[in-house]
């Protein structure tokens, strides 16, 4: 068995609970939908900044320019970024995910004001962290973003890529995608914009990107039995983290 085998089988059992979430099945409505996104938007956000991350460890942003070493890892990350943060929008105009995803919520009536005005607050702090606890940002959300943070602020680059690959966005069901699409099918549906933010965001993590990604950690954790067990380690926290985030989305949906 492969070591990518290994840690694969490792993480699979909880791999699997995230993605049968009780969530899925509430997220039967607009309105329930619109509740989810209020606080899954902050989990969208923090991505970019594990991909930001990775680029500035895989590829030279700085000059004078120099190649880096691994010539797959780069070319990926590059391939994410222009995907993610200058993708285009269903009339062709350039927007990142994140944008294209508060467009969305505006769309179908989300708030986002907590979003917005933890943007527009986030230098004016002297750590993220400190952005973090005075905004006004759901408990759950907040520790989602931390321990984001402190991977990319204290962990090296092979475990930064393994919360990438292993435990973000392209954790998306078919079952919500269903969802979302029977709900735009109804009559002066607001839910168009989420749906074609959700069908970008998979295109992009196609069949090209899902190899090279565990090509990339393959080639960050090398024979190092350590880093092997540290990828799956952080691997499954951060699913964990998912978890946690969904159940406490799933309480408030509840509530309401």
């Amino acid at each position: 068995m492969s070591n990518i085998d290994t840690l694969l089988e490792k993480i699979s059992k909880t791999r699997e609970n995230l993605l049968n979430h009780n969530i899925y099945l509430n997220l039967n409505s607009e309105d329930a939908i619109a509740k989810f996104m209020e606080t899954h938007v902050f989990a969208v956000w923090d991505f970019m900044s594990l991909v930001k991350a990775l680029q500035k460890e895989l590829t030279c942003v700085k000059t004078p320019w120099q190649p880096t070493k691994d010539k797959v890892s780069r070319r990926l990350i590059n391939e994410i970024v222009l995907g993610e943060e200058s993708d285009i929008d269903q009339n062709n105009n350039p927007i990142s995910h994140f944008e294209l995803y508060v467009e969305a919520m505006d769309r179908i009536g989300a708030k986002t004001d907590s979003i917005n005005t933890f943007m527009e607050n986030i230098n004016g702090f002297d750590s993220i962290d400190q952005a973090i606890d005075n905004s006004l940002i759901p408990d759950a959300a907040k520790d989602f973003m931390k321990f984001t943070f402190d991977i990319i602020n204290n962990k090296e680059v092979h475990v930064i890529a393994s919360v990438f690959t292993f435990g973000r966005e392209d954790l998306i069901p078919d079952m919500f995608i269903n969802i979302v699409k029977t709900l735009n099918e109804k009559e002066e549906s607001k839910s168009d914009d989420l749906l074609y933010y959700l069908e970008r965001h998979i295109e992009m993590d196609g069949d090209e990107h899902g190899p090279m990604a565990l090509k990339m950690i393959s080639e960050l954790c090398g024979n190092d039995n350590n880093k092997w067990n540290e990828a799956a380690e952080y691997s499954k926290i951060a699913l964990e983290k998912r978890i946690k985030l969904w159940d406490s989305i799933l309480k408030d949906i509840s509530m309401n």
